[in-house]
Order: C-alpha cells, then structure tokens, then sequence
C-alpha cells in the first residue's frame, strides 16, 4: 500500500497502571452505588486507550504500611479498622465493610505508593490508578462516604517523604474531598484544589475554606451550584484552578479523580461531558509537564453510572497521554467561579 493513502496512527505514550482483581472483594453484601462493575467501566476504559495508542505498564501491587498509613492516619483508626477484618458491618449509613475490605484498602494505598515510586524514579511520569474503595472523604481518624483510607493523602505524603517539596492534589470530584482537606489543612507543602456540587454532601468545601496557619491559602475550593456543565468548569480551571497550580509549581500532581459529575450519575446533579474530563486531565498534564517533570497521577474516586465512568476516565487518560482532549469555551460570570476566585486572590497570590 502506498505510504499516502495509510491511515495516521497516533503516537503510542506510555503510562503506570494500577488494577488488581483483589479490588473487587470489597462488595457490599446489598445492592450499593460503590460496588466492583466500577471497575469493569474502569477498565474498558483502559482498553479503549490503549485502542488509541496509550500502552500501560503495571505496578506490581502491595500492601500499604503502617509507616505510610500513619503519615495521615492516627493509630488509633489504624487500629479499629484491623479489628473489622474477616467482619461484614456499615460504618455510618454510607460506608460498608466486607470481610476483605480492610485488606483490600490496604492494598489500594499501597499499590499507590509502589506507583508514585515508580513515577518519581522511573522513565514513565504519568499513571492511573483503578483504586477501590476510594479514598478522598476518609479522615485522619474516620472512615466516611464510601471511603476508608485516603488514598491520594497517602500518596502525597509518601512524595514529601521521599523528598518532593510540593504537592498538588487537584479534586474534581463532584462530592467535596473533606477527608483530603482536613489532613493538609496547615500544610503548605500540599496544595489541596477542589470543584464540587455545593451544598452537597459531605457539607463542606465553601470558598472561604482556605487553610490556618501556615498552611492558609493552600487549600482552594471552587463550589458550584448544580445543573452546571462543560463552560462552568472550564471557567473554574482557567480563572482559578490552572493559575493556581501553575504558580504553585508543584514536583508531582496528583488528581483525585471522580466521574459522578457527568450528566447521567444518580448521585449528583451536575452536567459535564466525557470531553470535559479530557480537557481538565489535558490542562493539568501540560502543568506537570512544565513544573514536575511530567509527573501525574490519575486516581479513581467516585463515579457511578458506569458508561459515564467509562468514556469519562477514557477521555481523562487519553488527556494525559495523547494530549488531544476537545477544548473548552468559559463562561466567565457564573458566581460560584467567581467566589472561589475572590477567596484565592484574599487568600494567596492569584491573578483571575
């Protein structure tokens, strides 16, 4: 065949990938919108990539430590959740064990850290982690909203231990990360941003939640009423949430990465695309690029409507790999953005 009349290919990039058959033996003994298909959408996702050129590469999974747990989670919690294992129980109204779940959240942390190893000493920069249960509501010392142990705080504090001096965890998880705040609330070596429907559960994530301390300014939330789309957060991540982080310029960005803002998620009510997930995962990959050496991780968090979870976590990696994401048009007046621009500039040093 003539060189002319092939079809172009895309460039093959390479990514870390985090999944283990162990994730799914958390399972909710009820039916439960946190539940194992999750990851049956997240990895046709990963197929569809690698489809379009994306080849991933896996960590081998391991158990997180009690060293590395305790970085963000008292002893005490550490404790209590290994007194759950081998028990089936509901921790609040939301949040289910399995015999299992206790060992298998251990194993998500874990396999995270073994990743961002990987991410700061390897060839690869970028990953994506297909983590359950997720992690970004857990507390230093509660288990809450499907999540036991958080697992992007472990994660960010694993780098600072190894020696990275900032860290950016950008949330666009449509529940706010309450967990996440909380743990780097004084730290101004983690930079903790969040868009999420507002008010919502978990009822925090106002604009005016910008740190104590020394840690003020380093915590960002943009909230947004419902029934917003694609314009809405593209005018949050260009007004507030790229200026922010560019500024910031961290040595690894970390994205805590939920799906249930998509239009067809039952547990919530905002209206993003797949594409609009492309665009942010894009936006933030150019970042890492440009201040951290290219390091990313995608982390899985909420996302239950599962074609949603799928397109929008094939958009997200192909973001971050191909980097041929649609852009977005902003929509400049919505007042949530706005708020959330006036609180970071009081807050910290940001141009809108």
């Amino acid at each position: 065949m003539p060189a002319e009349s092939r079809s172009p290919r895309a460039e093959s990039a390479r990514i870390l990938l985090v999944d283990d058959p162990r994730f799914e033996l958390h399972a909710a003994a009820e039916e439960h919108p946190e539940r194992p298909a999750r990851l049956h959408a997240a990895r046709a996702a990963l197929n569809s990539a690698a489809r379009a050129g994306i080849v991933a590469e896996r960590i081998t999974p391991r158990a997180a430590t009690d060293a590395e747990l305790m970085r963000v989670h008292s002893g005490r919690f550490l404790d209590e959740l290994d007194k759950l294992r081998g028990r089936t129980a509901y921790l609040d109204p939301d949040t289910y064990v399995s015999p299992q779940s206790v060992d298998v959240a251990r194993l998500a942390a874990g396999s995270l850290v073994a990743m961002i190893d990987r991410v700061i000493d390897g060839d690869v920069p970028k990953g994506v982690a297909l983590l359950r249960p997720p992690g970004h509501h857990a507390r230093r010392s509660q288990a809450m909203g499907f999540c036991l142990l958080n697992n992007v705080a472990v994660a960010a504090a694993h780098a600072r231990a190894r020696g990275l001096e900032r860290v950016a965890i950008i949330d666009w998880d449509v529940h706010h990360g309450n967990g996440t705040q909380e743990i780097f609330w004084r730290d101004p070596a983690v930079l903790y941003v969040s868009t999420h429907q507002y008010p919502f559960y978990p009822g925090t994530g106002a604009a005016d939640e910008t740190g104590e301390g020394e840690g003020t300014g380093f915590t960002v939330n943009v909230p947004l009423a419902a029934f917003r789309g694609d314009a809405v957060y593209a005018s949050a991540f260009e007004r507030v949430i790229l200026p922010v982080v560019d500024e910031y310029r961290p040595d690894l960005v970390l994205i805590s990465a939920g799906f249930d803002a998509a239009l067809r998620d039952p547990l919530a009510q905002m209206e993003l695309s797949s594409d609009a997930f492309g665009w942010m995962a894009q936006s933030l990959a150019r970042i890492a690029d440009q201040h951290a050496k290219g390091r990313l991780a995608i982390v899985l968090e909420g996302g239950y409507d599962l074609p949603s979870l799928e397109d929008g976590l094939r958009s997200a990696v192909t973001g971050i790999g191909l980097k041929d994401a649609t852009e977005l048009r902003r929509a400049n007046d919505d007042p949530g953005v706005v708020r959330a621009a006036q609180a970071a500039k009081r807050a910290w040093r940001v141009v809108s």
